[in-house]
């Protein structure tokens, strides 16, 4: 599945429609700070604290990240999240890797017009339509790591349903933050917590 994602065959779905039965889950999962940084987690270049957690090595943290892979249809990312995936994906092997390389992937972003890495699709047009028809066509529920200007653009068409947020014990004190330029205030339900032998804490909020 590569090229571009036409004019979407669910086209312009209302707000109030979203939430119907049967629609899946959009589900934003990522490395935070205390702070709320979120920038450069792995070790991107171009920050002055990148690769920050791999500070807090743990076995469970990655026996999470596995099953939480396992249990989603497709991948939703941005641009920069998608070069930096297939960049270090394709040539990794084992079955994290065999199921980041197989699943679907679609890429949010204004320049691209194709995407090399198997099964990766390009989102054509404007991405809050295009996902809502992705959330209403998909058998499964639609993750999205990283992208941090995507999941703004979904946060403010409110199609997030699902935040699981690893906080990281470190405070970095600049770097792009999850929830910078918020509009409104916005409450969310605490659903779940779990915490790992490195310290770092899973929160998980749905929207109430």
């Amino acid at each position: 599945m590569s090229g571009a994602l036409g004019r979407y065959s669910v086209a312009m779905i209302p707000r109030a429609a979203k939430r119907q039965q049967g629609m899946r889950k959009l589900i934003v999962t990522e490395f935070v700070t205390l702070d709320g940084v979120m920038e450069a987690p792995g070790g991107e270049p171009g920050y002055a604290h990148s690769g920050w957690v791999w500070r807090f090595p743990s076995e469970e943290q990655l026996a999470y990240k596995f099953d939480e892979v396992m249990s989603h249809q497709a991948l939703l990312i941005g641009r920069r999240t998608y070069e930096s995936f297939a960049e270090a994906w394709p040539s990794r092997e084992g079955p994290f890797a065999d199921q980041m390389n197989s699943m679907p992937k679609y890429v949010a972003s204004t320049t691209m017009t194709s995407a090399g890495w198997s099964n990766s699709t390009v989102i054509d047009g404007d991405v809050a339509p295009a996902v809502a028809a992705l959330k209403a066509e998909l058998d499964g529920d639609l993750l999205v790591a990283g992208s941090g200007t995507l999941v703004t653009t979904l946060r403010r068409h409110d199609l997030v349903d699902e935040y699981r947020l690893m906080v990281f014990p470190i405070v970095l004190g600049s770097g792009m933050r999850l929830f910078d330029d918020l509009p409104d205030a916005a409450a969310l339900e605490l659903v779940g917590t779990r915490t790992f032998d490195s310290g770092t804490t899973v929160l998980t909020y749905r929207r109430p």
